[in-house]
């Protein structure tokens, strides 16, 4: 599972000498969050019996435990309750912890039902659906590639809808849901810090997930505990798996340009497709090529411009590292 966009950090892709070691730091801790994030699908597949409802319901409980020990450690309990003292700020990751749900329930559903090519549809497309839920939202203009861009991966959905003979609906959610998730955590922006954030947001869906651990037990179906010691460690480290990325992540963003988090943030995608389809062996029949291929028409589309647009911004080309 990828990230939101981050908070507008200085665009442009030239990199000097007293910054590379940053550069450098920051691209390491870039690529680790979204190779971990890539994998992602691996490890839940390791945490079956357990089914998805089940799986989400830890990860909400054991991610706020995690963060708890994070906010002790770190000392961090205090700017977290200046937070949380802020209803609008409270309100809005409460609406945060609601689209975070939406996306991990959905991912890990599509994982364990055999459906991992789709789920990295909805990574490929969705830094498309955050420019055009820009455009819907925010009311922002649009430059012509940013249109081709949307145009075509318009056309992939519809071309994997009618060939495929179904619209990839978990793909299309993980995208719309993600992409308004990074919308909500843009508007906060700095005021939240990554740990805080998802602190709070765990502990608004923390309720649900003990409504969801209920209502699973009831039907005879909670595995925690009852498989074996490495599944039930595997099951308490979901706060971990969840929360190591998400501050790689928010570390990338304080010393990369913008451009080159948008660039990285394929890794974990590509990473996703190609387990789905050397490793798992999901179907891919010539319809379903075909629509993917023109989604990463799409995609490269966006990242010239992306390019394009930070080299206008900054007026100089790249440099060597």
């Amino acid at each position: 599972m990828t990230p939101p966009a981050p908070p507008s950090p200085p665009a442009g892709l030239t990199i000097r000498g007293s910054d590379s070691e940053r550069f450098r730091t920051g691209l390491v801790n870039a690529v680790g969050a979204y190779v971990l994030w890539g994998v992602l699908p691996v490890y839940f597949l390791l945490m079956q019996p357990a089914g998805a409802f089940e799986i989400v319901a830890w990860r909400i409980v054991f991610s706020l435990v995690f963060c708890a020990v994070l906010l002790t450690v770190t000392r961090g309990w205090g700017p977290f309750l200046a937070i949380a003292r802020q209803p609008k700020l409270l309100l809005f990751m409460g609406l945060a912890g609601i689209l975070i749900y939406v996306n991990w329930q959905t991912y890990i559903l599509g994982t364990l039902s055999g459906q991992v090519v789709e789920a990295s549809l909805g990574y490929f497309i969705n830094p498309i659906v955050t420019v055009l839920l820009g455009v819907l939202v925010l009311r922002e203009k649009l430059r012509r590639m940013q249109w081709v861009a949307i145009g075509v991966a318009a056309l992939a959905v519809l071309v994997l809808a009618f060939g495929h003979g179904t619209v990839p609906w978990i793909a299309l959610i993980l995208a719309f849901s993600f992409g308004t998730y990074g919308l909500v955590k843009k508007h906060v922006g700095p005021r939240v810090d990554a740990v805080s954030g998802l602190t709070l947001e765990t502990a608004w869906l923390t309720p649900l997930a003990i409504v969801l651990l209920v209502v699973v037990g009831s039907q005879g179906g909670l595995v925690f505990g009852t498989v074996n010691g490495w599944h039930t460690t595997g099951m308490v480290l979901l706060g971990v798996v969840t929360a190591v990325p998400l501050l790689m992540f928010a570390s990338a963003t304080r010393r990369l340009p913008l451009v080159w988090v948008g660039l990285v943030q394929f890794v974990a995608p590509i990473l996703q497709f190609a387990l789905g389809v050397f490793v798992l062996h999901e179907d891919m029949p010539p319809e379903r090529w075909a629509g993917f291929a023109i989604v990463w028409v799409a995609v490269v589309i966006l990242a010239v411009d992306m390019v394009r647009a930070s080299r206008t911004a900054r007026g100089t080309p790249v440099e060597a590292l």
